[in-house]
């Protein structure tokens, strides 16, 4: 069973690695940002722990135990999580807007779920690739335009 101190450390990783993937939202003034990743990466930790230390609590003999499946609760993590995210999203005329934002708060969720189950170095990994490639590719874009706008001046 996780100890309390176990518990806040992975609930304050969580958050710390939220932070990181919600600061490329931040900066570009994106309506999901630090506060919103570091809330979503830290409730899908303390779901997450809740499923593994819940069938402990309730002092189930060893044998029901094994009847008793954290992925019941991770699942619903996604499902919620996939509500939070469409709130995001908004379809005007021709544009959908949105929805990287939609998926940083899943994967986010993601990032959340692993420190909880005590995956803590994958989920750093996996953060880190993620803000990567949302960084990376926000520079493609950006300079993608400004080399557009120079052929078209042209």
């Amino acid at each position: 069973m996780l100890t309390l101190s176990q518990m806040v450390i992975r609930l304050f990783i969580a958050m710390a690695l939220g932070a990181m993937m919600g600061f490329e939202r931040e900066l570009v003034g994106k309506e999901a940002g630090i506060r919103t990743a570091m809330l979503v990466a830290g409730g899908s930790a303390i779901f997450t722990m809740v499923s593994i230390i819940m069938p402990y609590m309730a002092q189930l003999p060893v044998e029901e135990l094994k009847n008793t499946l954290p992925d019941r609760v991770l699942s619903n993590i996604v499902v919620g999580i996939g509500f939070l995210g469409a709130g995001v999203i908004i379809k005007t005329n021709e544009h959908v807007r949105g929805l990287t934002t939609a998926a940083l708060i899943w994967s986010v969720s993601s990032i959340g779920v692993l420190v909880g189950l005590g995956l803590i170095q994958f989920a750093a990994i996996a953060a880190v690739c993620m803000s990567g490639v949302l960084y990376i590719m926000r520079r493609i874009r950006m300079y993608e335009k400004v080399r557009g706008k120079g052929i078209h001046q042209d």
